[in-house]
């Protein structure tokens, strides 16, 4: 049993060239605190995400709105590790973004396309390594990343800030331990004979992943996602609409110093009290999201008919499509409504008359328009 208050987060040790790695404790054990606060903490996260969990139920469409969540969370995440794209680049096309902002693009795509294949992969995959490595893969295919082994833990040491391993902020475990640490997370994760409620385990977890580092690269954009492939793996979330980077990003020192606090002061009350609060203030930041999108989907609807009059079934349609992908071409009004290329034009002209669209090249060719009403919720 292991007792929150005297944890013992591990050890560094010297590795014979010289330079000193950290190696942390097991973690897959019963867990116990004396500490009050961290009850009421687990109490409020739990009750946000119970009203979130219930909200999202209400929704009709659901899956309209996840896919900007989604995005934002990639932007966010990626942002963290130095990216450029913004929300409204991130929903282009490939060729439609500036080549010199490709790449960061496409780093935030894959993390787009990780996330959506690991929640498809829960419906028949628990949380697993496997899992992980699969994602990672998709996460660092033709990007930056792709010569740091994606799909496979690293088979040599990394380290975290600094130039060298002389120079570094934090030396994770030796790579020779990843694969003992990263079952043991595994197990800790999946253990239903120990009595730690799912918070409480998933920042334990969060904190121990990002401390093994497992990976070469892309160890925080995984790290990150673990919080939401463990909530909706758990069924605490029928859906995957809690992402913690918006927090985590707005105070960064305190996200890396509560980290590195649990291992050089053994402090992981403090971490699980700024993981609690997070989750808190982040499932209700969701909750006030989607009533704001429901409120403006009903406000939009009702003017539709004064609005576009004849026209107005067709603006119904791509009204409903802009909530998926709140950013179109003339054409692809045109494919999507099965009308002439005139027609979806004088369309969509209309819409940014009405203030429902807004063109975002400032060209009179290739034209891309943004919906940038619903656009600013997030």
């Amino acid at each position: 049993m292991i007792q929150l208050e005297t944890y013992q987060s591990g050890q560094f040790e010297k590795h014979h060239t010289g330079y000193t790695y950290f190696r942390p404790s097991f973690i897959n054990d019963q867990w116990t605190w004396e500490d009050p606060t961290l009850n009421l903490l687990l109490e409020k996260a739990s009750i946000k995400l119970g009203e979130l969990n219930s909200f999202s139920r209400l929704v009709p469409n659901i899956n309209l709105f996840i896919q900007l969540h989604v995005t934002k969370e990639a932007v966010v995440s990626s942002r963290i590790e130095g990216t450029q794209t913004q929300i409204d680049e991130a929903l282009l096309d490939e060729e439609e973004v500036h080549p010199e902002r490709r790449n960061d693009w496409k780093e935030v795509n894959n993390y787009i396309k990780a996330l959506n294949e690991a929640i498809a992969e829960l419906e028949k995959l628990p949380i697993s390594s496997r899992l992980l490595r699969q994602t990672h893969k998709t996460l660092l295919s033709n990007v930056r990343g792709e010569h740091k082994l994606p799909g496979e833990y690293r088979s040599s040491q990394n380290w975290i800030g600094g130039n060298t391993l002389l120079d570094a902020v934090f030396i994770p475990p030796h790579h020779q331990l990843v694969p003992e640490l990263m079952s043991d997370l595994e197990k800790f994760l999946h253990n239903d004979s120990i009595n730690v409620p799912a918070l409480i385990k998933m920042g334990i977890a969060h904190y121990q992943f990002e401390t093994i580092h497992p990976f070469l690269d892309g160890n925080g954009r995984i790290g990150r996602l673990l919080i939401t492939l463990f909530l909706v793996d758990q069924k605490i979330l029928q859906k995957p609409l809690l992402y913690l980077s918006t927090y985590f990003e707005k105070n960064k020192s305190l996200y890396y110093d509560n980290l590195t606090f649990v291992r050089t002061k053994n402090d992981m009350v403090q971490w699980l009290r700024y993981f609690l609060a997070g989750v808190a203030e982040t499932a209700e930041k969701a909750t006030q999201t989607l009533s704001a999108v429901l409120q403006l989907k009903a406000r939009l609807e009702s003017t539709l008919p004064q609005i576009y009059g004849k026209r107005a079934a067709n603006a119904g349609i791509l009204l409903n499509a802009l909530f998926k992908k709140p950013v179109i071409h003339v054409n692809e009004a045109q494919k999507l409504l099965g009308v002439s290329y005139k027609a979806a034009n004088d369309l969509v002209s209309e819409m940014v008359q009405n203030r429902l669209l807004k063109e975002m090249t400032g060209q009179s060719r290739n034209r891309i328009f943004v919906f940038d009403e619903y656009l600013k919720l997030f």
